[in-house]
């Protein structure tokens, strides 16, 4: 029987690639070389690197962070909308013009907000409205609100389609009841069109976790200094060690991505069981 062609491009697509990189996390490679067995060195060295701990911490805390803002804001806005009748089209095409602009040419757009060079409105605003002058570029933890609010300005049209589409399927008896039932706006919320739609929020939280943790043409224009403040992430990490630092350590740049996977799966784990939970009909 002819293999299916849908099942060999996936297994080209994903399989070999995954198995070349842990191969080549076990290796010492030069490029245009074979590769020589080194064993678990490139995952020694990796782990007892600080730079590894602080860009792991780094990249953990913006992605929960991260993500958490934007369910949360999500699902208020999915609710706005979802009350909305002839302008709801408007409102959505307006909306979801951050998430379909390429990262690099969106997050160079919002760095400039925040840059003196071109005019950073916001970034005069908020320096009048401080009395202080933000480093937003070259200080740590301005640097780290700078990235995170870009990456919430960018999927934040993600997650309240989703949710929004999540809030289509919530049966208006259920409402009906609820409001006989005598409860509140929260309660509703909370008790009622929360559980309802938790399928669709642990898939969110799955998309945004995934996306957010390997973040990495974000941080080109947003944070050229992302390396001496601490604000590198995973996959700038990877980068660097691989491609452009020094003589590139492909052997290493691999270990760090097999590892990062075990962090994402780590970090997907809630998502995967309430969506699970939720298939099976559990409560």
């Amino acid at each position: 029987m002819n293999k299916p062609p849908s099942l060999i491009v996936m297994f080209g697509l994903l399989v070999v690639p995954l198995y070349r990189t842990i191969e080549w996390s076990l290796e010492r490679v030069n490029y245009g070389e074979a590769g020589t067995f080194v064993g678990f060195d490139n995952y020694a060295f990796a782990l007892g690197d600080p730079r590894f701990h602080s860009t792991l911490w780094f990249t953990t805390g913006l992605t929960i962070v991260s993500a958490v803002v934007i369910v949360v804001l999500a699902y208020v806005l999915a609710i706005f909308v979802d009350g909305l009748r002839r302008a709801r089209p408007l409102v959505l095409g307006i909306m979801l013009i951050p998430y379909v602009l390429p990262h690099v040419v969106g997050s160079a757009a919002y760095s400039w907000l925040f840059d003196p060079n071109f005019g950073g409105p916001a970034a005069l605003v908020i320096s009048r409205l401080t009395g202080q002058e933000i480093l937003w570029f070259t200080d740590a933890w301005p640097n780290r609100l700078l990235v995170m609010s870009n990456i919430v300005w960018s999927m934040l049209p993600f997650a309240m389609l989703m949710i929004l589409a999540g809030l289509q399927g919530v049966s208006e008896d259920l409402r009906e009841a609820a409001d006989l039932d005598g409860v509140n706006a929260w309660q509703r919320h909370w008790h009622v069109i929360i559980p309802s739609i938790r399928g669709v929020m642990g898939f969110v939280g799955l998309i945004l976790t995934m996306d957010i943790f390997r973040v990495f043409d974000n941080l080109i224009p947003l944070s050229p200094a992302a390396v001496q403040i601490g604000n590198e992430s995973m996959m700038l990490y990877i980068y660097n060690i691989a491609f452009r630092e020094g003589s590139p350590q492909l052997g290493l740049g691999s270990a760090v991505s097999v590892l990062t996977i075990l962090v994402i799966l780590v970090l997907l784990y809630p998502s995967i069981r309430g969506i699970l939970r939720e298939a099976s009909g559990r409560d």
